[in-house]
């Protein structure tokens, strides 16, 4: 079973930045399509940024521009690099296979949190 531990959430002003890490436990994982998810209260799961199964890259339009989505299959690990950062971004941010996630693979996600 594949383990997926996101992190580098925290609390940062707007116009701030921050870079998430999602961690697989399995060797070669990050090769697949993956992509980040974010659900903020109240609103249901949403994903802000993928790889496609060719290596290309998507964003949602909310995020295009200050959100970049990378890999380092070496570490088996996923990047979101964050600019920009503003209120709306806030929520909790989770790795998974994409555009589908699967179930089994949610973990506890890494919260972000933007001050206005």
């Amino acid at each position: 079973q594949v383990q997926l531990v996101e992190s580098g959430g925290g609390l940062v002003q707007a116009g701030e930045s921050l870079r998430l890490s999602c961690a697989a436990s399995r060797s070669a994982f990050s090769r697949n399509a993956m992509g980040w998810y974010r659900q903020a209260p109240g609103k249901p799961r949403e994903l802000v940024a993928a790889f496609t199964s060719l290596g290309n890259t998507n964003y949602a339009d909310s995020v295009k521009g200050r959100f970049t989505i990378s890999r380092d299959n070496a570490k088996n690990t996923v990047y979101l690099q964050m600019n920009s950062l503003k209120p709306e971004d806030t929520a909790v941010y989770y790795c998974n296979l994409a555009p589908i996630p699967t179930m089994a693979y949610w973990g506890q996600g890494t919260q972000v949190t933007v001050s206005s």
